[in-house]
């Protein structure tokens, strides 16, 4: 079911909003989610055709990636953001070398920086998305700065709560070609 929040309502009251709503979710609910969000991401073309995956590395509050990375490590090559300054740079995941980092976000370690020409989907947290696959961050414009011109498929993956009627965006916005929450795939016809 979709939020129904008002056109005009201000991304940080967004913000405010599913952050109230995430905190009623308990361990089972949060695990459940996730296993059926990312079983829905599993069956997409998008994903089955990609070699190259940048993901993001779970924070508590968000539907975890870190057994869905589990998973699949072997099958896909797996790449994590790492902040620099302003910028996200992007290197490939190792358990290993996994430190926390900005904003006590596990990030890995090392040179061996990739650039975005070599990732084919990019998994896209956020703390709402609408239909047309617009979203609201957690307002430092990382994820907007580094899927500017990327042609890789952007792929948002939300609790079924976080998808809002819709989202007021401004110039530098970027959004998602795919919306996957743990109900169902909305592809946003955001590319020709």
């Amino acid at each position: 079911m979709l939020i129904g929040i008002c056109f005009e309502m201000k991304k940080e009251d967004i913000r405010l909003k599913i952050k109230a709503q995430k905190a009623l979710l308990d361990d089972s609910e949060r695990k459940d989610a996730a296993s059926r969000a990312f079983s829905l991401l599993e069956r997409t073309a998008a994903f089955v055709m990609a070699d190259n995956v940048l993901m993001y590395h779970s924070l508590p509050d968000e539907l975890s990636t870190h057994e869905f990375i589990s998973k699949w490590c072997g099958r896909k090559n797996f790449f994590l953001p790492r902040v620099n300054g302003v910028n996200l740079e992007i290197l490939p995941y190792d358990r290993s070398t996994l430190r926390l980092g900005a904003f006590r976000i596990e990030e890995p370690e090392g040179d061996n920086t990739v650039g975005m020409d070599n990732i084919d989907v990019v998994i896209v947290p956020s703390v709402a998305y609408d239909r047309k696959g617009n979203r609201v961050g957690r307002g430092k414009g990382y994820y907007d700065r580094l899927l500017a011109d990327t042609t890789a498929t952007r792929i948002g993956m939300i609790y079924d709560f976080q998808l809002i009627d819709e989202i007021e965006t401004e110039p530098h916005d970027v959004g998602v070609d795919i919306v996957i929450t743990d109900s169902r795939v909305l592809f946003t016809k955001r590319r020709p």
